[in-house]
This record gives C-alpha cells, sequence and structure tokens, in this order.
C-alpha cells in the first residue's frame, strides 16, 4: 500500500499540483525564454505546451503593456518572491486574456537565473470589476444628477418664500406664487420618477382595459406642451391616420406617460425648428392592432455610440447634457419598461445635429361599441366637506407639515390636538379621546411604526382608534409595512386637502358624527358630470364607459355577494376595491362611501353588527344604478 512519504518521494506531488493542476505554470529565464509550460495552458490559454516551449514569454504579451510589464519584470529579479502581478497574455485565438501570476525567483536557492510563474486566469474577475466600477460611476452620476434636480426646485422655493417676506404688491405675490408650485411640481415629477421605476423593477406595475380615443388623448397632449412649444417658438403638431383614429381599450394613462416623457425630451432638446406626434396603424388582425406612435424633432440628435445606452438606468447621452437641460436619467428607462411590459417594442434613430426619432410600437384591441348619441344627466351633490367635531390628534414632528395639515383641518372644523413625536402621541391617547389619528412614520424618541403597536396594545377602545399614516417614503413596500405595524390607511407626502379628506372619510361611519345620507328619490342614481370632466367632454368615451360599466358590474356584485355569504373576506376586499374607480366615474358617491367602509372592515377582520346589511346595501344600490342607466335614453 502506498504511503504519503512515497507518493511524494516518487514524483506523484509533482504531477497532481504542476503537471495536472489547474494553475499554469511557467518556468523562463531573466531573458524570457520559456523553458516549461505545463498541459494547463492548453485549456485556457488554447496552445499545447509545445506550442510555447522555447518561444519568448514577452512576445506574447500585450504591445501597449509592454514596456511597463518589462519594468516590472524587472524588479522580480531582486526579489525573492512575488505576489499578484497582473497582466494580459496572447491566446491562440487571437484574444488577449486577463492573467495573475505568483513568482518564485530560482536564483535565490538554485542560483539560477530564472522564475516559476504560478499564473492562473481573471479574465471574469476584471469584468466583474469593470461592471461594478461601472455600476458604481452610473449611481454616482445618478445621486450628482438627483442632488442637482432636487437642489434647484428646492433653492427656488426657498427664494421665493424670501421674497413673499419683504411685502411684495398683489401682482408679485401671484408670480412667486406660481413659481413656488412649479418648482414643487417639479420636485414631484422626480419623485414619481423614482417610484415608478421602483414600482416596475419591483414586478407590481398594473395596466388598465378601459376605452379611450387616440385623437383626443393626441390633442390633450399638444395643447399640455403648446406652451412651452411656443415660449421656445417650435412649431408643436401632431398627425393622425384615419385608420388610427377610433377607440381602443387599453391603457390611455400608461400611453399618456409614455408619450409625456417623449414630447417632453424633444421639447428639451430642441431649440428651434419642429417637432412631429404621429400615429399610424402598423398592423391590424381583425379586432387586435398594433399602433405606432412616433415622435420626430429637429433638435441636437444622439451620438452613435450613445444610441445602445439610451435606455438604461440613470443614463444620458453625456453628463453634461444634465447639467445642461436637467432630468434624472430615468424618463427612458420608465418609457421602455412601460412599453416592453404591455407587449410593446420602441426604438430610436438620430443623426447629430440634425434630430432624433422615437418610434413606440403598442398593441391595442379596437372597440366594437358603435357611437350613441349625446344625452345631459341630472347631478347630485357631492358630500359637504364638513368635518365638524371630529377629534383629530395630529402627530408629525415638522414643524411646516403640522402647520399645513392643522390649517386644513381647522378648516374643516375639526378638534384638533399635535404630538411632535410618538411617545406625546401615546401618552395623549392614553389620557384623552380622539377619533382619528394622523401619524407621522419618521420621528424622534419614538418613530410612527413603535407609538402605533404601544397605541395598540392599549385597553379598548382607545386601541381600537383609526390611525392613518402620513409618510413621504410612498413605494409599494413601504404601504405594507405601514399597514404591517397595524396602521389602518395610508398616505403619501406630499397630499392635497382632496386626498387627506378622502381618507379620513372612510372612517366616518365608525367614528364621526355624520353619516353617509342616501340619495334622495325622484333623483337619478348615477352623475356623469365628473366623467365628462375628466374625457373633456369627449362622448364616445363616455358611452364606452357606461357600457363597459353595464358589461363589467353585474360579475362584481356577484363576487362580492359570494365572498360575503362564504366569508371570504380578504377576496371581498378586492373585489370591492376594484369597482370603486368605476363607481367614482359613474358618480355614485353613495356606493362609493359604502365601499369605502367595506373594504376597510373586510381587510382588517373587523366587521360591526350591520356589516352583512352594508354589503347588501351596497349591492342594491349598484343594481339599481344598473338599471336606471340602461333606462337611460342615450
Amino acid at each position: 500500500m502506498k504511503t504519503l512519504k512515497s507518493y511524494v518521494r516518487n514524483g506523484g506531488f509533482y504531477k497532481s499540483v504542476v503537471e495536472d493542476g489547474s494553475d499554469i505554470i511557467f518556468i523562463i529565464d531573466y531573458k524570457g525564454i520559456i523553458s516549461y509550460v505545463n498541459h494547463s495552458v492548453k485549456e485556457t490559454l488554447g496552445y499545447r505546451p509545445a506550442e510555447l516551449t522555447g518561444k519568448n514569454f514577452f512576445d506574447y504579451i500585450l504591445p501597449v503593456t509592454l514596456t511597463e510589464f518589462k519594468i516590472t519584470f524587472n524588479k522580480l529579479k531582486r526579489r525573492r518572491y512575488q505576489e499578484s502581478v497582473e497582466f494580459r497574455f496572447l491566446c491562440k485565438d487571437k484574444s488577449y486574456r486577463y492573467i495573475e501570476f505568483n513568482s518564485i525567483n530560482l536564483k535565490h536557492k538554485e542560483k539560477i537565473e530564472g522564475f516559476i510563474l504560478d499564473c492562473r486566469d481573471i479574465t471574469q474577475r476584471k469584468k466583474d470589476a469593470e461592471e461594478l466600477q461601472r455600476a458604481q460611476k452610473a449611481k454616482e452620476q445618478f445621486l450628482a444628477n438627483i442632488s442637482h434636480e432636487i437642489r434647484t426646485p428646492i433653492n427656488g422655493i426657498a427664494g421665493m418664500a424670501t421674497l413673499l417676506g419683504n411685502r411684495p404688491s398683489e401682482e408679485e405675490q401671484t408670480i412667486y406664487l406660481n413659481a413656488i408650485k412649479s418648482a414643487a411640481d417639479n420636485l414631484k415629477v422626480i419623485i414619481n420618477d423614482i417610484l415608478d421605476i421602483a414600482s416596475i423593477e419591483s414586478g407590481k406595475l398594473t395596466f388598465e382595459k378601459i376605452g379611450f380615443n387616440v385623437n383626443d388623448l393626441l390633442q390633450s397632449l399638444i395643447g399640455t406642451f403648446n406652451h412651452q412649444a411656443k415660449e421656445k417658438k417650435i412649431q408643436l403638431v401632431f398627425q393622425l391616420d384615419k385608420e388610427a383614429n377610433q377607440i381602443f381599450s387599453g391603457d390611455p394613462v400608461r400611453l399618456n406617460q409614455i408619450l409625456i416623457n417623449l414630447i417632453s425630451n424633444a421639447i428639451k432638446f430642441t431649440q428651434s425648428g419642429s417637432i412631429l406626434v404621429a400615429c399610424s396603424v402598423h398592423k391590424k388582425t381583425q379586432n387586435k392592432y398594433i399602433l405606432q406612435f412616433e415622435v420626430s424633432d429637429t433638435g441636437i440628435g444622439i451620438p452613435d455610440d450613445k444610441l445602445k445606452t439610451i435606455f438604461e438606468s440613470f443614463s444620458q447621452a453625456d453628463a453634461s447634457v444634465t447639467r445642461k437641460y436637467g432630468g434624472t436619467g430615468l424618463g427612458l428607462t420608465i418609457v421602455k419598461q412601460l412599453v416592453e411590459l404591455q407587449g410593446g417594442s420602441i426604438s430610436v434613430r438620430s443623426i447629430l445635429e440634425k434630430g432624433s426619432a422615437f418610434s413606440v410600437l403598442l398593441p391595442y384591441q379596437k372597440s366594437s361599441l358603435q357611437y350613441m348619441g349625446k344625452n345631459d344627466f341630472a347631478s347630485t351633490s357631492a358630500a359637504k366637506k364638513v368635518l365638524s367635531g371630529l377629534r383629530v390628534l395630529l402627530v408629525e414632528d415638522n414643524d411646516i407639515n403640522r402647520l399645513y395639515a392643522v390649517s386644513i383641518l381647522k378648516n374643516w372644523s375639526c378638534i384638533v390636538e399635535t404630538a411632535e413625536n410618538g411617545f406625546v402621541a401615546v401618552e395623549k391617547v392614553k389620557n384623552g379621546s380622539f377619533d382619528v389619528v394622523l401619524m407621522d412614520v419618521q420621528m424622534p424618541v419614538m418613530d410612527g411604526f413603535e407609538a402605533t403597536k404601544n397605541i395598540r396594545v392599549l385597553a379598548k377602545p382607545k386601541n381600537q382608534i383609526p390611525i392613518i399614516a402620513l409618510t413621504a417614503n410612498a413605494t409599494q413596500k413601504d404601504t405594507e409595512k405601514c399597514l404591517s405595524s397595524g396602521m389602518d390607511e395610508c398616505i403619501s407626502k406630499p397630499f392635497t386637502p382632496d386626498d387627506l379628506f378622502n381618507i379620513i372619510k372612510k372612517f366616518f361611519k365608525e367614528t364621526a358624527p355624520l353619516k353617509i345620507e342616501q340619495p334622495q328619490k325622484n333623483i337619478p342614481s348615477f352623475d356623469l358630470s365628473y366623467l365628462k370632466e375628466v374625457s373633456n367632454g369627449n362622448q364616445k368615451f363616455i358611452q364606452e364607459m357606461v357600457v363597459i360599466f353595464l358589461e363589467t358590474l353585474p360579475e362584481s356584485i356577484y363576487a362580492i355577494r359570494k365572498f360575503t355569504q362564504e366569508k371570504e373576506w380578504k377576496q371581498l376586499a378586492r373585489a370591492v376595491h376594484k369597482i370603486k374607480p368605476s363607481i367614482t366615474l359613474m358618480g355614485l358617491p353613495y356606493a362609493k362611501e359604502l365601499a369605502a367602509l367595506i373594504e376597510t372592515n373586510a381587510r382588517l377582520k373587523s366587521l360591526p353588527k350591520d356589516f352583512a346589511a352594508s354589503v347588501n346595501d351596497l349591492c342594491v344600490t349598484l343594481e339599481k344604478s344598473l338599471n336606471d342607466l340602461r333606462k337611460a335614453e342615450f
């Protein structure tokens, strides 16, 4: 039986480690002549050992690095051992691979002018390092862009606020306030870009399937950008093929977002000339159409070497572009993702200093609706924005945000108390009586999550008080964290008075003295005035929404009744949430209030005694609206 000593003594160690090892072993003299190379050279560099034996090692070094390599090589002659010397070696296929060696100088022990080079392939490691460096550079550039983009409007807001403090004239006040609003809107755009890309990358972005008219959408877009175009003396026009001028089913909001990005870029990068927004039918099969939207301009153009990277995150053609024109570098990334998630594609062609053209292909279903005549509907009054006597605890550490929210709540005749952190909030809930708590999330001493948990362990009924999160963190993950910590609802900053009112209203039935008023008799159970407003009076669009409502709502009513009977509260909450946009469009305020309460109670599994009656009331109300809509003469 072989022993380890005999294995070493008989050369087994040499064969396993040197001859058959994974590392490439070179033995070369001080002049670079190769005396020996092991068999591993074949797998990595492509040569048989005999092809390299007797050749000069320097002849295979990347020529542009040879001088520097020889300087390093000569230094090795004075050292016994050297680690991690990098170089690029010519492979048999004429490519160069990154190699790293550790060297043993044979002169120190053997008195031979030569080296043993233990080499390993580090090509992949170098590629990974380059990719990491590229990603780091992109991240740094992105942070620099975002810092610049955020600081610019903040500086404007601060400057205008200072001017307002100098008692300007009424006309100047209007100018300053408009400038502040414009700067705040710019900040929202930046935040929304970041949130959009986060939603897309997390896979949580959803698309609607509703009817829209391409002509109306394009006219609205041109109207939106006309002022900017006129300021720059650019001609902005749109062209719509007759075949594409019809009603399609899809997500007009996302299409609008795509075209807004492309048109705003065109205006941004065009100093003179024109911008054309064109829509045509690229391909059709029965009711399925592929529409082509093209935005072309006579702007600065894009260099050829940048055309492949402009759709990458945080990328613009040049860093100086960001400084000159602004932007997060996320716009085209969002556009590409939105297009591809809908089964479409986007391409670009450009000539430097002559202009660019972005082409988007998107699939849509053609609507089968025929044109219906005009009809005026009677309107019903919306719920009054009165929360008289509602006891609110506002928990907010920021002075300006606290002033803003308190002012809104007092305008609604609420009784408001404030707390600057979670600890104070918990003490106030223990010792006082409130109908609702508005809870900031990030605060000193005790944050909103911890405060909510402390409130939830109090004795009833204090632990059942509705808690609404006020958070500047607006991603889906942040919302889920708020709800899982025990909060009932979440509202993102910055919010409008309407946003705050609508979210507080959900808890009226349980917490406020007001009741949901049922619609009066002999008054239509629907009101299409809001639908007319959002569609700019487009009759075809309005009629399609009515027909879709009539077609889809019966199935939703059936699901609501079924999930209630089966006590499937999670599915019930989803089913009710799904119909809320439709009943808003159809102008059903009573049904909307009921739906909000039912959804909240079902999601929290906090069911009042009259819950089943409320669900039945909702279904009966919706069925009556369906019947009234069917009987309406168009």
